[in-house]
């Protein structure tokens, strides 16, 4: 029974890690474009508000979030219907949006850390730690949901949920 449910914990892990690093490259090539973004808005034209400024390069980072998940990270998982995705992913993106929002919102107006310091560390750290966590089983499991079993060389993966581990 031990070796059983050893094989299958590693089974689950190597389903997973492919998804895990690929999904690690896009948000931190997002992280990159999304922070850029929020601090030239912070320090130009919206400096005195850091909460839209957030808001805005998150929308440009999650842009091309779903191009490159959809294309390279989830590329076995994507959908058909194409709406349905896009529209999945627009929804949960607006949570992961929402979720950084409020950590700035409440860093800088709860809180009163006001300095473009503080308001980058809610969001962009802060925020985006919490906001990928939820994105990340989201786009698993809400928006790329065809079957993983269609990647070659990864047909039996979906085998690995389905064993009965007191095999």
């Amino acid at each position: 029974m031990f070796k059983a449910i050893t094989a299958r914990i590693k089974g689950l892990f190597g389903l997973f890690w492919r998804e895990v690093a690929k999904f690690g490259v896009v948000g931190g090539v997002a992280f990159v474009i999304d922070s850029g973004i929020y601090l030239w808005l912070l320090n130009g034209s919206m400096a005195g508000h850091p909460t839209k400024a957030k808001i805005i390069s998150a929308v440009v980072a999650t842009f091309f979030s779903w191009i490159a998940n959809r294309y390279w990270t989830f590329r076995h998982r994507r959908q058909a219907n194409v709406l349905r995705e896009v529209t999945m992913f627009v929804i949960m993106n607006g949570v992961g949006i929402v979720i950084a929002g409020a950590c700035v919102y409440v860093s800088h107006w709860v809180l009163g850390f006001e300095s473009t310091t503080a308001d980058f560390i809610a969001g962009s750290v802060v925020g985006l730690v919490l906001g990928t966590i939820f994105r990340f089983f989201a786009y698993r499991f809400w928006v790329f949901t065809e079957e993983l079993d269609a990647e070659p060389g990864f047909e039996d993966d979906r085998k690995l949920l389905e064993t009965d581990p007191q095999a």
